[in-house]
């Protein structure tokens, strides 16, 4: 294994480079940057995995990242505990090895959930890296170190190896479903080699494709937090998939663990596997005919083959209820089905090596959804009809993303506008908020009364669907994705609060309160303003910067009155 690090960490931690006789050091990320599945996956493959960081070192580049993550969607800011990797693997027949084939990743490791922009990026140097070699990714390297940050909201232009690319980094404010990439001018722009008009979207039609007529059921699966796993022929099926099943509920974020690309080796493989308790919140994407008995158990399975490219769309697979399939049945007899199943699979990667191909014909993979699953809404025909039509006209992949990306924003947008509604109404108004008291606290959730709420402002105001809404709000309230929802508007709506209080006490006149008041009060009131500021610094208050500034001339008001004595011990103490 070869490590470049990166000395500008805002992009990207390092790039690794990982050869096949390595895998013994049985460490998560040189598994998880080959397929494990036998898929023979002979040329090119691109794909996504993420893993847990060890606990001991989050902080530093955290930091380094706080300042960007405040404007950018919540959707796209970083978790504090998980990395990801962008992988680019080579697979080719070379006579001259003793295994018969050159195998070999270039794994990219970043914070940053950016897998339209990486894989863009690892498609520039990999070709040539596996051609010239370490040289040339040195030089790769080097380009990343100049790029400047990743500023929510300005275009940015990064050059990688005599190739410009031009991106924009969503923020907080663009409109959903929008993209805000300034467009190619002759004049200003002409050595824009590549425009990204996105930084993190997959081409979600194509994952969606085998399974389209079930989407809405998925996107109420996503959105529960069911544990649900992907099996599929390949790492790149598996992560695209995965990551598209995440996407489809923005702009929710999906606040559950995800695996676009899980193996049997990972730390995690005996904690998701278990049969002595249910199955966690996850999206695992598997490949190993191995978990077809492992994860028999698990409550909601999507089979795929391979992912057709645009303009093709295969059989649609049907909804199998887990009771109806002996292959995942728990009854005697289920070795036999395993290991005919394992038989398919070797049956298959022989053909694969002889033929030197992967696209293999479906009758190799027992496709399907396999659930119990009943959904509380019913099924939207329209869009179906209308991705069905636009199959029929031929209409492109991306055109067709287009349709199903706006699809699933109104009906996250119809579901989640309810519960931002009730949400604004636990705010204290804002005439309770005195500079001399604390600020108040938000109102309680309570369920009962949110869900009173919705017989005359619920979903129905925004959406044709009909079904069952109030048993699907029931549901998600138990969920991790609401638990996690939540927190975070509950935070937010925290630190309007504590930026309105800041607001009120500038609005004071606070030497002229400082005359009616001993000096001991005096001091603390200037050590409370002092740490006002740096609350507001350090959790980044949606404060104006001139209410900043009047504060810190308060300060500088309120110490200049007091005795000669005080005022140095205040100058000199520090915001605690």
């Amino acid at each position: 294994m070869v490590c470049y690090r990166i000395v500008c960490f805002y992009w990207c931690v390092c790039v690794s480079i990982y050869s096949f006789c390595f895998l013994f050091q049985k460490t998560n990320i040189c598994y998880l940057s080959f397929p494990d599945s036998n898929s023979g996956c002979l040329g090119d493959t691109q794909f996504c995995f993420r893993f847990r960081q060890s606990s001991g070192r989050r902080v530093s580049l955290h930091c380094l990242l706080d300042h960007y993550d405040k404007d950018l969607p919540v959707y796209l800011k970083k978790d504090p505990a998980y990395f990801y990797g962008y992988v680019y693997f080579r697979q080719v027949r070379d006579k001259s090895l003793k295994r018969g084939y050159f195998q070999k990743s270039l794994v990219l490791i970043s914070k940053l959930p950016y897998i339209h922009f990486f894989h863009t990026v690892l498609k520039q140097i990999a070709p040539e890296y596996f051609e010239k070699s370490e040289p040339y990714l040195e030089a790769a390297c080097n380009d990343v170190d100049r790029w400047p940050a990743p500023v929510p909201g300005k275009t940015l232009h990064l050059p990688i190896m005599g190739v410009v690319m031009k991106v924009r980094i969503p923020t907080c404010h663009d409109k959903p479903g929008t993209t805000q990439i300034a467009q190619l001018t002759q004049q200003a722009d002409t050595h824009i080699s590549v425009i990204l008009p996105t930084v993190h979207e997959v081409d979600l039609f194509r994952c969606f494709c085998p399974v389209f007529l079930h989407s809405q059921m998925l996107w109420e699966l996503v959105l529960l937090g069911e544990p649900l796993v992907v099996m599929a022929p390949s790492p790149s099926e598996s992560s695209e998939t995965v990551l598209a099943l995440v996407n489809c509920i923005s702009p929710l974020k999906y606040f559950s663990d995800f695996r676009p690309y899980f193996t049997i080796h990972d730390s995690e493989f005996k904690e998701y596997t278990t049969r002595t308790q249910a199955p966690p919140s996850v999206i695992l994407g598997v490949t190993n005919p191995f978990f077809a008995k492992t994860l028999q158990h698990w409550p909601h399975i999507i089979r795929i083959g391979d992912l057709k490219p645009a303009g093709e769309i295969p059989k649609q697979v049907k909804v199998k209820k887990l009771k109806n399939l002996k292959t995942l049945d728990s009854k005697p007899g289920i070795d036999f089905y395993y290991y005919i199943l394992l038989f398919l699979f070797i049956f298959k990667y022989t053909l694969m090596r002889v033929l030197g191909s992967y696209h293999l014909p479906y009758f190799l993979y027992f496709l399907g959804v396999y659930t119990s699953y009943k959904p509380y809404l019913s099924r939207d025909e329209e869009i179906i009809k209308q991705l069905q039509k636009g199959v029929q006209q031929k209409r492109p992949s991306e055109a067709q993303s287009v349709i199903l990306r706006r699809y699933f924003l109104e009906l996250t947008q119809s579901f989640i506008i309810p519960l931002e509604r009730y949400v604004a109404s636990l705010m204290p108004l804002q005439k309770s908020i005195s500079p001399w008291k604390s600020p108040p606290q938000l109102r309680q959730f309570l369920p009962e009364e949110f869900m009173k709420t919705l017989e005359k402002t619920g979903p129905q105001l925004t959406s044709r669907i009909k079904g069952d809404w109030i048993g699907l709000y029931r549901h998600f309230l138990k969920s991790p994705n609401f638990d996690g929802w939540f927190k975070t508007r509950r935070k937010e709506m925290t630190q309007k609060l504590e930026a309105l209080h800041l607001e009120a006490l500038c609005e004071e006149d606070l030497l002229l309160w400082t005359q009616k008041h001993t000096e001991v009060e005096t001091v603390d009131l200037v050590l409370k303003l002092k740490n006002k500021l740096l609350q507001a610094d350090r959790e980044h208050l949606p404060v104006k910067p001139d209410t900043m500034e009047k504060l810190r001339t308060h300060i500088d008001a309120i110490i200049l009155a007091l005795p000669e004595d005080l005022q140095g011990i205040l100058l000199k103490t520090g915001m605690t």
